[in-house]
């Protein structure tokens, strides 16, 4: 066996092509690489669909939200004397905004320039290149690093109570409504609520 292999090498530092099968073999492998190459594999980015409302926050998040808000405050504002059974509806100006944070690069090049009659003549340009900042994520894969995430802002809210017909309940749910989401008075409304 060994001599085989003696023999093989030898014949390859004179310069002897490879045997037919041989050429084959290394062909094939050669193909198969270039296959596993150029074929694409599914990067494990295709997450569940919980991942996916999370990380687009679309309006699912923002009814979500809503029907949050709205359950909270209900059951806040039912302990406030003479306020009764509450149903609460909330409703938003926008989604959740996501503050993307921003590696920011600043250049100054000043030059000297002299015109035909002798003057000189200074320029100094400034120039700022702001580009995302990525984290890695425990697959491999990058995402832009959120530094900021804002709630979204409350556009109005309506108060259906049963004391919605007393100037004072009606006042403290006003100045709770305030307190607790920073709604201008014009955008809260309260109303008594119907017997059913």
């Amino acid at each position: 066996m060994e001599s085989k292999w003696r023999s093989y090498l030898a014949g390859v530092r004179k310069g002897e092509k490879l045997p037919g099968k041989r050429q084959l073999l290394i062909l094939l492998l050669v193909g198969i690489l270039l296959m596993v190459i150029v074929i694409p594999v599914p990067d494990g980015k295709e997450g569940s669909e919980d991942d996916k409302k999370q990380i687009s926050g679309g309006s699912q998040d923002t009814s979500d939200y809503e029907a949050y808000l709205e359950e909270k405050t209900a059951r806040t504002l039912q302990y406030v004397e003479g306020v009764g059974k509450v149903k609460v509806m909330i409703t938003l100006k926008s989604g959740a905004q996501k503050i993307i944070e921003k590696d920011q690069q600043s250049s100054s090049q000043t030059t000297e320039e002299e015109d035909s009659q002798g003057g000189t003549r200074t320029s100094n340009d400034i120039s700022s290149d702001k580009t995302s900042v990525y984290e890695q994520n425990s697959d491999g894969s990058q995402s832009p690093y959120v530094s900021k995430e804002l709630s979204p802002e409350i556009e109005g809210v309506v108060v259906i109570a049963d004391g919605g017909d007393n100037a004072v309940v009606v006042k403290n749910i006003t100045e709770a409504v305030q307190a607790l989401f920073g709604v201008e008075a014009h955008k809260i409304k309260i109303m008594k609520r119907a017997d059913t």
